[in-house]
């Protein structure tokens, strides 16, 4: 897992929309900080509410010069109907793979649920340079962030 002052490691995915169009991070590096918020599940709850808190801060993590990210081991089609369903404006990505789940140490098993290959809760600020500036992992999955830290570290970057 990726620590602060660590290189943020690329990643490929799909962007969460039925066109399945291709995300690549190293595309989105050098114009400014990057968020990128792993979250479990589209739909569950906590999940629900984290996307939404997020976008309710989207203009001042915005004003920061900063482009956010949801990633999430859901379907393409799922992110796409989750993100209209709770009106999402930044982009959600779809980590079916787990390429990027296990890149960002964030792939996780609930045998007990039967979930398996699913994103812990967390939150990773990159700087324009592509530097972890800011994590936070969740010590339990119903866990959110704070919020107001995410957006002093976006300011920060």
């Amino acid at each position: 897992m990726p620590r602060e002052g660590d290189a943020a490691p690329d990643i490929s995915a799909t962007l969460g929309t039925s066109d399945h169009d291709p995300f690549e991070l190293s595309d989105h590096l050098g114009d400014g900080p990057v968020v990128l918020a792993f979250f479990p599940a589209a739909f569950a709850p906590v999940c629900s509410n984290e996307v939404v808190v997020l976008e309710e801060h989207l203009d001042r993590i915005r004003e920061a010069g900063a482009t956010v990210f949801g990633i999430s081991a859901d379907a393409a089609y799922s992110l796409e109907a989750f993100g209209d369903q709770q009106g999402i404006s930044f982009d959600l990505v779809s980590d079916m793979s787990g390429e990027a789940l296990r890149a960002y140490g964030v792939e996780i098993d609930i045998p007990e649920q039967g979930r398996y290959g699913i994103a812990d809760r967390a939150v990773f600020v990159l700087d324009g340079d592509g530097t972890v500036a800011y994590r936070w992992v969740a010590e339990e999955l119903v866990d959110e962030p704070d919020y107001e830290e995410i957006i002093a570290a976006v300011e920060a970057a």
